[in-house]
């Protein structure tokens, strides 16, 4: 059948038009999304509550996906997007299965980001933080995260996703505040919790600790300086020859990347099955434009692998090993000490399993105070005073000799997050003290806080942290439990678990405590002359119950003796740090969906990106072990990065990023959605203009489909319908087994969250089942059969069946199309969003036809490209002017035909199917061989066929004078 708007070739024949069945239907074919879907979510107006109740009313099973709070500080970003969408699919495809489901959208309110956008609020006031009240500078913290959380709340909306958007949790709500304290409070009374002082990673631009999870790494270029340590005595016995030559005495060289910290250097550490040895320059590298610090008889301790390295570094031309050295027992002099008498302690060799010989000299400069390793080998030997070399600011301390006051990281003016002049400072007085051997400069990965993206420093300050290993209630220690939980959590993709696992193993005890002002108090007294905190739990139920009333600032502003009951308020210190705000949302599950009639703890499902690993997913699965044993979650989904056009990160700087809000101004949410859909979310995706313009393609695909659908099945009812399988065509048994196939196909895809094979495979049976073979050999029959023909009803009974299930398939996918096409063809019929998958009979499953429309698509691939040239070299108009004689070699291809008009299937006007003689089969395989030519017989007026039954006084064929006689009332 040509085109519907193609005109009737012959003006002087009947004009037959108006008795075709040409589809019908308001649907555009042109989406108008960003117009069209404002309207469509007014009209949703509470479609979550609807949904919930509709699902409740029938019993059915919840299901609860628990939302990662995202942080209240600004516009959506595509990340952002991507991550809501997904849980859209979540909540839809389930509600879509039948169940009942709980989501309650949240936010993170607390922590630096809203800091520091409030300290430069006020310093635009003329007024520094430390002038404003720490009430006035917490109000300010909370108006600004409440205008983010609505600024949010709408621009998620805009994107489709349903939720309880009007009962949303916030990390700073009063109520939230008091739980969160409270489950703070559990972690205290079970002895998990203790004050220790040790290196943590410190922010001096932010002024407070940072635990793992807040840290990211970037190349840094460092300086680096091998210094000399002069051995001074030995507490083991040793050669006579090390200590004997008093002329040349030896040194322990140490190399580090940090020279700033060799102020608080206590301690060398070598490695046990490393082999050292005594080396002896004898001569220097010449020519060179400056003078090297090393001189001809120097005595240098060394590991042997590492010696030549060294001795390049310092630019020595000869050197000899004189023999092996054991380090063991060995003390040194602090290379300051000739310049000052606060240096002149001795630095003791200390073994440890965490040196080696991969890289530096084998030996570790230790300063006890400024690393995780350094502090873990000078207690392992039984040294308990850890020096305080650095400030809360990154300065030196006034009591450091020769360096008090000078900064290690500037926190102020344009230099701020840039090393100050520590490193070159003591860079010099090494010089000055002959103690520098040689320097030079690093690139390396460095730490950096993923906030500010200022460098981080390992600073020694006292603070709280949870501990990893202690036995809770013999029921094992956190890690334990932790690790039991992740071994019953489902992964999705399944590498998830090895990732969130192998943090879990090597992670330290958990820093929680923060020195900030805005966010969730450590809401404890802790006894002055033990360090112990306070156990008592009236006082602890008045502090919830004070915060639950006013928020967290009663904390800030309540004297002690209001919570303290018959407790002296001279004997407690009021711990006024915050929490870790990792802490704050790893409590989500507490107050959220625990304790609650419509929902359960705990989750089925934790979604978000990789990155969570090491954040949320961590943080909630520590707290909820911490305090009930399991993991707040029974599965994970992640999900990657979004990366521009070119696999590169997106920044503002660079000008690559894509904002969702433009994609909606411009093309509408439903193709961000199937953007979302389309992409392989367990990686990293990409986005950008033409990516976009392929989903653009891909969306008018489906779009047509449906159309095409709703002007077929116009004044489609029941009495039409029909319901005996046996009267169905073969064609029509093939479609209704794809959708039994598809069906099964959608529903697991949906279940195991992969979307992307969902639309797909939706796709691929639009373009292939639907458009390339059903919609093309049947629109004949839709056009032409008269209206009660079984073939005809046999069609659009399918074609409803079709209908019905594509609108419920992508209803989450592309909910704003799928109810705007709902809507067109039910008017008063509801919204489409509310809809359970139809149940689809087994009985449509035909193994037996699939395998026949195999064979017959692989036949028609042939006759099509006969075709094709026929058209292109202007021999035919179009198919319908053809015959085609197909011999075939595998006789099972020519029983497919049996029972079937073979010029229906080609779309021809005449068609006859045989098998290839034997001698002319010459490959295995069906061997098909076509034949077209071109029809001479006259043209019906009506359905352009060229048929034998051509009637020349009505310009009919038989087949079209039957229908135009019905029409008529005459047949």
């Amino acid at each position: 059948m040509a085109d519907a708007q193609t005109p009737t070739p012959n003006p002087d024949e009947p004009d037959y038009r108006s008795t075709v069945f040409l589809p019908e239907t308001p649907f555009p074919m042109r989406g108008g999304l960003p117009q069209k879907e404002p309207l469509i979510l007014d009209q949703w107006g509470d479609l979550y509550g609807a949904l919930r109740k509709a699902r409740q009313s029938r019993g059915a099973e919840l299901f609860v996906l628990h939302d990662g709070p995202p942080y209240a500080n600004g516009a959506i970003h595509i990340g952002h997007a991507l991550n809501k969408i997904l849980k859209d699919f979540v909540v839809r495809s389930q509600f879509l299965l039948g169940k009942d489901v709980d989501y309650v959208p949240g936010w993170d309110c607390h922590g630096l980001p809203i800091e520091w956008k409030i300290e430069e609020q006020f310093r635009a006031k003329g007024r520094r933080k430390d002038e404003v009240s720490k009430a006035e500078f917490r109000a300010a913290c909370r108006d600004y995260a409440a205008g983010w959380i609505e600024a949010q709340r709408e621009e998620f909306k805009r994107l489709g996703v349903l939720g309880d958007w009007a009962n949303r949790y916030a990390t700073m709500d009063y109520a939230t505040e008091a739980t969160i304290v409270s489950e703070f409070h559990r972690f205290k009374n079970s002895d998990q919790l203790y004050r220790g002082s040790k290196p943590v990673m410190w922010s001096p631009v932010e002024r407070t600790a940072l635990a793992e999870a807040e840290v990211e790494y970037h190349p840094h270029v460092s300086p680096t300086v091998w210094v000399k340590f002069p051995v001074t005595g030995a507490t083991d016995h040793h050669d006579d020859d090390l200590l004997a030559f008093r002329h040349a005495t030896p040194s322990v060289v140490i190399w580090t990347t940090t020279p700033w910290t060799i102020p608080a250097n206590r301690a060398i550490s070598y490695g046990p099955e490393i082999e050292y040895g005594l080396y002896e320059v004898q001569a220097l590298e010449e020519g060179l434009e400056f003078q090297p610090w090393a001189r001809p008889g120097d005595r240098l301790i060394l590991a042997d692998k590492l010696a030549s390295d060294v001795m390049s570094a310092a630019k020595v031309a000869k050197y000899d090993r004189l023999g092996s050295i054991n380090p063991s027992g060995l003390e040194c002099a602090h290379p300051l000490a000739p310049l000052h008498p606060g240096y002149g302690f001795s630095v003791p060799l200390l073994s440890g399993d965490h040196v080696t010989d991969d890289a530096g000299t084998g030996f570790v400069h230790t300063a006890p105070g400024h690393g995780a390793d350094d502090y873990a080998v000078w207690r392992e030997h039984g040294h308990h005073e850890v020096p305080e070399t650095v400030d809360a600011d990154g300065a030196y301390f006034e009591h450091v000799p020769l360096f008090g006051g000078l900064k290690v990281l500037e926190t102020e003016g344009k230099k701020t997050g840039k090393f100050g002049p520590a490193n070159a400072a003591v860079t010099e007085k090494l010089i000055e003290a002959g103690a520098l051997l040689a320097r030079g400069r690093l690139e390396h990965s460095y730490p950096h806080s993923w906030r500010s993206k200022a460098p981080v420093i390992f600073r020694n300050t006292p603070q709280w942290f949870v501990r990893m290993d202690k036995p809770l209630d013999g029921d094992g220690t956190l890690r334990e439990r932790a690790l039991e939980a992740l071994d019953a959590t489902a992964f999705h993709p399944e590498a998830g678990r090895n990732r969130i696992r192998s943090m879990v193993e090597g992670r330290p005890d958990w820093l929680i405590s923060r020195q900030r002002a805005w966010g969730t108090p450590l809401a404890m007294f802790v006894d002055k002359h033990t360090g112990q905190p306070l156990h008592d739990p009236e006082v602890d139920r008045r502090i919830v119950e004070a915060i639950r009333a006013e928020g967290a600032d009663a904390w800030f502003t309540r004297p002690a003796s209001d919570f303290l009951g018959v407790h002296d308020p001279e004997r407690y210190e009021k711990v006024e740090d915050i929490l870790d705000v990792w802490f704050d949302s790893g409590c989500t599950h507490a107050f959220t969906i625990e304790g609650r009639d419509d929902s359960h703890w705990p989750a089925d499902l934790y979604l978000e990106g990789s990155d969570q690993h090491r954040g949320w997913f961590q943080s909630s699965l520590l707290e909820a072990c911490g305090t009930r044993g399991r993991a707040p979650y029974r599965a994970v989904l992640t999900h990657g990065f979004t990366l521009d056009e070119n696999g590169e990160k997106m920044s503002k700087s660079r000008g690559n990023t894509v904002e969702p809000q433009a994609v909606i101004k411009e093309s509408g949410a439903d193709i961000l959605r199937l953007w979302a859909a389309l992409v392989d979310y367990a990686e990293d995706q990409r986005i950008g203009k033409q990516i976009l313009q392929t989903t653009v393609d891909a969306y008018r695909k489906l779009r047509n489909t449906v159309r095409y659908l709703l002007g077929a099945l116009a004044g489609f009812d029941e009495a039409e319908r029909l319901t005996d399988l046996e009267q169905f065509p073969p064609l029509e048994r093939y479609i209704l087994h794809r959708l039994w196939e598809l069906d099964g196909q959608v529903r697991k895809a949906y279940a195991e969250y992969r979307f992307q094979d969902v639309v797909r495979g939706v796709l691929e049976f639009c373009s292939g089942d639907l458009s390339a073979l059903y919609f093309d050999i049947r629109k004949d029959s839709l056009y032409c059969d008269r209206p009660d023909a079984i073939r005809r009803r046999a069609a659009r009974t399918v074609m409803d069946e079709v209908f019905m299930r594509l609108t419920a398939w992508l209803a989450p996918i592309t909910p704003f199309t799928m109810d705007e096409a709902w809507a067109t063809r039910f008017p008063d019929g509801g919204s489409n969003c509310l809809r359970v998958l139809p149940e689809t009979p087994e009985a449509w499953r035909n193994d037996a036809e699939a395998e026949r429309w195999a064979k017959i698509e692989a036949v028609l691939e042939v006759v099509n490209a006969e075709l094709e040239v026929m058209r292109r070299d202007k021999i035919i108009g179009g198919s319908l002017d053809a015959e085609s004689f197909v011999r075939i070699g595998d006789p099972g291809y020519v029983a497919a035909f049996e029972d079937l008009d073979a010029a229906e299937v080609f779309r021809t006007s005449g068609a006859a199917v045989s098998a290839l003689p034997d001698d002319q089969v010459v490959l295995e395989g069906r061997n098909v061989q076509a034949i077209t030519r071109r029809l001479e017989r006259e043209k019906c007026a009506r359905c352009w066929r060229r048929m034998p039954d051509f009637d020349a006084e009505t310009r009919l064929c038989g087949r079209c004078q039957d229908a135009v006689a019905h029409l008529n009332g005459n047949g």
